[in-house]
């Protein structure tokens, strides 16, 4: 492949002046290229946040999958909102759309969710990622045993981080979700539904819902109480590298 900056061709140099005449020709260009590289360093600490994380995570979760239980954590995602996502909820707030404003009123700019098996293995996992000694709770809500209205169950924290740049540290905040398999299959159904419908649901569909979270949790709660049967027993929970 040719070196692009020794590639004298025609085709390149011609590109090459139709760029100059380009920028030339729109005078904001500079600016939009300006913003579009403060946008994109507003996010990097929250990108580099969101990897420190997963990596404690997965190392918990290799760590336990040699366990005779096996690992409490079926699966796990991450995001980061995107820009016009985290625009459109600074306008919400009223905050200001400056890094600053943000880490200080902003706190699900990076979020992970962790998918378990069992209600104890969400809280067991979540207090195994709080404990450590770098990582700062911010704030936990319980939505496990106190869910809200419509029935959504889960935990999550608003947790920070410290990130190592170039030339500083940076406090990061992480959100993280931890729930049950069935809690996410409810909320998976339930977000669908609520943007199908423009955020009104049907009071029916809402009640229905409402009802379908309460058999989840008593799901939940079963398959927890034939867990410890089982180990009652002597028969350890099969791991799912099995």
């Amino acid at each position: 492949m040719s070196d692009p900056e020794h590639d004298g061709s025609p085709a390149k140099l011609a590109s090459a002046a139709q760029l100059v005449s380009a920028t030339e020709l729109h005078p904001h260009s500079a600016a939009l290229s300006e913003a579009a590289q403060e946008l994109g360093q507003l996010l990097m600490p929250y990108r580099f946040a969101l990897e420190e994380m997963m990596t404690k995570i997965n190392i918990i979760r290799e760590e336990l999958s040699f366990r005779p239980d096996g690992s409490p954590i079926e699966h796990v995602s991450s995001r980061l909102k995107s820009i016009d996502s985290l625009r459109q909820k600074a306008e919400r707030l009223g905050c200001e759309f400056t890094p600053e404003a943000i880490a200080h009123q902003i706190f699900d700019v990076a979020g992970i969710r962790i998918v378990c098996s069992f209600i104890e293995d969400a809280y067991w996992v979540l207090s195994m990622l709080t404990s450590q000694p770098d990582v700062k709770v911010i704030e936990i809500k319980d939505y496990i045993g106190n869910p809200k209205p419509n029935g959504y169950r889960s935990l999550h924290a608003i947790v920070q981080i410290p990130v190592f740049l170039s030339d500083s540290i940076r406090e990061v905040c992480v959100e993280l979700q931890v729930r049950t398999v069935a809690m996410d299959f409810w909320a998976s159904v339930e977000h669908k539904i609520y943007y199908k419908f423009r955020q009104e649901i049907p009071l029916q569909l809402g009640d229905e819902l409402a009802e379908a979270a309460t058999v989840a949790h008593e799901l939940d709660q079963r398959m927890s109480d034939l867990r410890e049967s089982l180990r009652g027993a002597g028969v350890p929970h099969p791991s799912v590298e099995e």
